[in-house]
């Protein structure tokens, strides 16, 4: 018994004593973007004391398992925090706050996705990440774009604003997964 912890603590260094710097920048990234999702879409009033430390330990779990469940975990947990924020605080839907947490919501997925692919020890190059956030930054803006079209416009209308956005989005959602499909089907 004695033998197999001795053993399980020397891989673990040897395992830290790899770790190379990008890697470890990505999963650092992962951290600070569901950490900044919780601080954009939780009230004022829970992020406090003990539940604060609660978040900060649910914004560490995707950066350390990228592969396994945390990423969605994190995502609920965000998500949560905003319908508490909305229903239970009364705080008001604002646009510049709900294009905010869905474009960390989605960084954070990004750099999970990354962060799986990357092994502890990789050498890589800094191209390679540049490439990767200038992509997912181009997604941003256009969704923000989109979004804000889809939202303020047919709202100086009548109204029907998110109801609106909300249909083009599941559209383009259903779209998106039937061409998925098809493409997945010609191969």
């Amino acid at each position: 018994m004695i033998d197999a912890v001795t053993e399980r603590v020397r891989a673990v260094r040897t395992a830290a004593g790899r770790i190379s710097l990008i890697p470890l920048l990505v999963r650092v990234g992962v951290f600070l973007t569901a950490l900044a999702g919780f601080v954009l879409a939780f009230p004022a009033e829970v992020l406090s004391g003990q539940r604060l430390g609660s978040l900060v330990l649910v914004a560490v779990l995707p950066a350390v398992g990228p592969r396994r469940v945390w990423p969605t975990f994190t995502a609920l947990v965000t998500v949560g925090g905003w319908l508490i924020s909305v229903d239970g605080y009364g705080r008001p839907i604002t646009l510049w706050r709900l294009l905010a947490v869905a474009g960390v919501l989605y960084l954070t997925h990004t750099l999970c996705a990354l962060a799986a692919l990357l092994p502890y020890d990789a050498v890589v190059e800094p191209e390679l990440i540049t490439r990767w956030l200038v992509r997912a930054a181009g997604v941003l803006l256009a969704t923000a774009v989109l979004g804000v079209l889809l939202v303020e416009v047919p709202d100086l209308g009548g109204g029907a604003g998110y109801q609106l956005a909300t249909v083009a989005g599941l559209l383009v959602a259903v779209g998106v997964a039937g061409l998925l499909g098809w493409l997945q089907r010609r191969r």
